[in-house]
């Protein structure tokens, strides 16, 4: 039986960390944290974001604790495939995210994760993604 992957995006794990939606945790607690991972790219997005405000010392604890207990996805050949192929399909269909969006997106997909979002971009693609929002009312 094939173990269910669950990847958060960039803005289910600021949710997370600011503790807002708190039915985010709800979900959390229903899944073990070996199914729980986030891409390289959403990694460097939080950095990034560290970056933009090194004052902020309680955010970079947060965060840097947050990526001490998940499971990071590194950027594979085969995500690359999936980047190649999901974009190539979203052009031809005349569909677009941004790169750092697509770049997740195509990550998810070369993983077969399900991708944690509410970002309302990822739902154009919802034909090639398996997606969920946990800021929802909890389904599991």
């Amino acid at each position: 039986m094939k173990k269910l992957l669950y990847m958060l995006d960039t803005n289910m794990v600021s949710f997370l960390i600011k503790g807002e939606h708190i039915v985010i945790k709800d979900y959390l607690r229903n899944v073990a944290m070996s199914a729980v991972c986030i891409s390289v790219i959403t990694e460097a997005e939080l950095l990034r974001g560290l970056a933009k405000k090194p004052s902020a010392k309680n955010l970079q604890t947060a965060v840097k604790e947050f990526l001490i207990r998940v499971e990071i996805l590194p950027w594979d050949s085969g995500a690359a495939q999936a980047y190649a192929d999901l974009r190539t399909i979203c052009e031809k269909e005349g569909k677009s995210l941004g790169a750092m969006d697509m770049l997740i997106a195509a990550h998810s997909v070369a993983v077969d994760a399900i991708l944690i979002t509410n970002d309302q971009a990822f739902y154009k693609l919802k034909n090639h993604l398996t997606l969920q929002d946990w800021t929802k009312s909890k389904i599991i």
